[in-house]
């Protein structure tokens, strides 16, 4: 199974990608839109980490670049935004697992916050925290989302880490 892991080519590692990011999303609008879960600014920016490493995915199954420079930057750049997204989710699980009294208190909307504050004010004011965020309003099999989350991108790594394979296997 590992031989054939390796001989995967860039294409099929960015299309094998862009499906579980697609597989993310889809699970996560589902949540909202049909199961009527309102997302926490946190959530956002892990669908953001998603659709990144998305777009990244889908421009490598576009380019499927023979050499070795074009499979390790897209495994880089799509490495670069899982990591992300598994930063976001991990802060998140740690707001979750707060004391009740040492939680932040619940500040502005982010659809408000993006209105009147400078992007760099409102990425502070998310990373900080805000009471919505430590609000567990799922489980499933004793993970909440943010928990799910973070075991979706962890999967979601082996198509970049798959792609820097490829370039180490290519030979110009």
């Amino acid at each position: 199974m590992t031989a054939s892991l390796a001989r995967l080519s860039v294409r099929q590692w960015s299309l094998a990608g862009l499906a579980f990011c697609v597989l993310m999303m889809a699970v996560a609008l589902g949540l909202e839109h049909l199961g009527g879960l309102e997302p926490c600014p946190l959530c956002i920016f892990q669908r953001v980490a998603v659709i990144v490493a998305a777009a990244v995915f889908a421009v490598a199954a576009l380019h499927n670049p023979g050499g070795r420079l074009g499979a390790a930057l897209y495994g880089g750049l799509g490495l670069a935004a899982v990591g992300g997204g598994i930063g976001v989710a991990a802060r998140h699980l740690w707001l979750q697992s707060l004391p009740a009294d040492e939680v932040p208190s619940c500040g502005p909307g982010l659809d408000y916050m993006m209105e009147i504050m400078p992007l760099q004010q409102v990425l502070a004011q998310v990373f900080t925290g805000s009471g919505e965020c430590a609000d567990i309003d799922f489980q499933l099999l004793g993970f909440s989302l943010p928990g799910w989350t973070l075991i979706g991108f962890i999967v979601l790594a082996l198509a970049p880490l798959g792609l820097l394979l490829s370039a180490c296997r290519e030979r110009g």
